[in-house]
Parts: C-alpha cells; sequence; structure tokens
C-alpha cells in the first residue's frame, strides 16, 4: 500500500461531516448520543442472545421449569427505556424549537424554490440563484415558499433541512462559523431534474460581504419595492389613514397578535399576510368587514415576499 494515499484517508475520513453553523453542534451532540445509546442496547441484546444460546443449548443440565415472575426486573426494562426516551425525545424538542425562534437581529433572506433552481433575494434588494451569501457570526433567517412542487431546502454542513412547500411559507434560522463555501441541495424529490437543483452557501467575513453587497447591482431594496407594488395594487387606496374604505392598520402587523371576527386570534405572521392578500375571506379581523378583493393571480410570490418586507419595514400604514 502506498503510505501517502493510507494518510491521505485517514486524514479525511470523518465520523461526522464538517459542522460550520451554530446549530451544527448541538445536532452533532444529540446525534452522538443516540447512536452510543442505540449502540450499547445493541451490544447488550446481542450478548444476552449468544448467552441464553449457550447456556440453554441442547443437552446443557440447567433448569428448565417455570420462570417465576421477578417485578423489579419488569419494573426496571419498562421504565429505564420509557426515562431514556422521554430525555431524548425533551432535547431533541428543545433544539428542534430553537431552530424556529430566530434572534431580532436576524438577516433576512426570501427564498422561492422551483423546478430546478433556487432564488434567493436579500433585503438590500440583491438577488441570487442557486447561491447564498451570508456574512460570518451574522444569524441569517430564511423565508422560504416553492413555486410548483415540493422542495427541501438542505445545507449538511450546517445540519438544516426544511421543507420548501407551496401555497405557504416555512423558515428556519443559522448563524454561519466558519469561512468557505458549503453545499446546497434539494432533498425531495422534485421532478426529472431534481439531482441537477444544487447551489452553494458562501460564508464571508463580515467587511467582505457588506462590499459584496454594495458591488451587486443597483436595485431596489426588498421593502422598497413592495411599496412600489403596494401603491400599484391600490393598497393604499384603503390600509392609510383617512381613506374612504376603513382597512385594517398594517403598522408593527408582524409578530402582533390579531383577533378575529370569528373569535378567533392568531399571531401575525408570513403566512398570514400571504392569506390576507390570496384568500381574504380566510381571516376577518374583527370590526371590520370582508370586503377586500382577491389579488390570486395578480401578484408573483416574489411580489408578496416584497410586500412583506414592506410591512416589516415598519413603514406601511
Amino acid at each position: 500500500m502506498n503510505p501517502d494515499v493510507d494518510a491521505s484517508l485517514a486524514s479525511s475520513f470523518r465520523l461526522l461531516q464538517q459542522s460550520a453553523s451554530s446549530v451544527a453542534g448541538g445536532v452533532d451532540l444529540l446525534f452522538t448520543a443516540m447512536l452510543l445509546l442505540t449502540g450499547v442496547v445493541a451490544l447488550g441484546v446481542l450478548v444476552a442472545i449468544v448467552f441464553f444460546a449457550v447456556r440453554y443449548r441442547q443437552g446443557s443440565r440447567v433448569s428448565r421449569g417455570i420462570v417465576q415472575r421477578k417485578l423489579g426486573i419488569e419494573l426496571t426494562w419498562t421504565l429505564v427505556p420509557l426515562a431514556l426516551f422521554i430525555v431524548i425525545f425533551s432535547w431533541a424538542a428543545h433544539d428542534f424549537l430553537l431552530l424556529y425562534e430566530p434572534p431580532r437581529d436576524a438577516l433576512p433572506v426570501y427564498v422561492v424554490a422551483k423546478q430546478w433552481m433556487w432564488k434567493l433575494q436579500h433585503a438590500a434588494g440583491r438577488r441570487e440563484i442557486n447561491e447564498l451569501h451570508v456574512p460570518l457570526g451574522q444569524p441569517v433567517r430564511l423565508v422560504m415558499t416553492a413555486q410548483d412542487a415540493i422542495h427541501s431546502f438542505y445545507v449538511p454542513a450546517f445540519r438544516l433541512k426544511q421543507d420548501v412547500l407551496p401555497g405557504r411559507y416555512t423558515s428556519l434560522w443559522f448563524t454561519p462559523t466558519q469561512v468557505g463555501e458549503f453545499h446546497l441541495f434539494c432533498a425531495e424529490y422534485c421532478g426529472s431534474q431534481h439531482s441537477q437543483m444544487i447551489g452553494r452557501i458562501v460564508v464571508m467575513p463580515p467587511a467582505e460581504f457588506t462590499r459584496w453587497v454594495s458591488a451587486g447591482p443597483t436595485e431596489p431594496s426588498l421593502a422598497q419595492y413592495g411599496f412600489a407594488r403596494f401603491r400599484e395594487l391600490g393598497c393604499s387606496g384603503c390600509h392609510t389613514p383617512g381613506s374612504t374604505v376603513n382597512a385594517p392598520s398594517l403598522r408593527g402587523l408582524l409578530g402582533r397578535e390579531v383577533h378575529l371576527s370569528d373569535g378567533r386570534s392568531l399571531v401575525a405572521d408570513e403566512n398570514y399576510v400571504r392569506d390576507s392578500i390570496l384568500l381574504p375571506e380566510k381571516d376577518v379581523v374583527a370590526g371590520f368587514q370582508p370586503v377586500m378583493p382577491s389579488f390570486a393571480g395578480q401578484v408573483s410570490e416574489e411580489d408578496i415576499q416584497a410586500l412583506i418586507a414592506y410591512i416589516r419595514s415598519g413603514e406601511a400604514p
């Protein structure tokens, strides 16, 4: 054997892939704990099988009478696995919930998946296809939807995978911890060219990222484009103070509790705004009449994301 090849193989082997995000360490720790736990259980079962196979083999002189019930043993093999299951479940649930509670300073990135590409847009207006540039150490929140089929946003080095669905928004957040380029895949079969729906995440030092954003094509920010569509679609005719049609205020809407005419309450998020634009009679605000028309077929997913960015900016009336 070539010693150089052996050394190269040894240095490239990893039990776990490179981790490059704030959530990767927790995922790896949970995975390792589950691997060790199931390994110990499997080893224990194997030892027990071998022991009983040898001890009670045909012809051995051992008692084969009725086994007396032992309550202590039964309680042990019932309660101990139950306790371990509850611990693992609570641990995993805690880490899972953290993925959907982004920091307030998280950098929003809007993602539209379609056959067979990833379309991404930064709040500053810069657009990308099959690439996402992010600054090192800055929390990033992805707000994602699909244009056609179900896709899945998967970055192995970040230990992140999230289904991207048509007709609704899904989201998650991460903080990059290493500079470099990392693979982006679609992990949900989405058609004949599914295997070609690949991209990359480029993590850059903050100063370099700032230069990259400002060096891009001169485009209005997502909120500015949203404001333009807000006026073009006639939204300002109802959602501004003093308008002839009384409509709910949009100022500070996202994250606010909304009381509905049917007695329900909900916290306004991206899905609520999307439904209000396309299905305005679904969640009518208490005290208002269902007079808003549907804009289905008149706005694209990018338009809706821009309108959401405009509302999130705090400039909406």
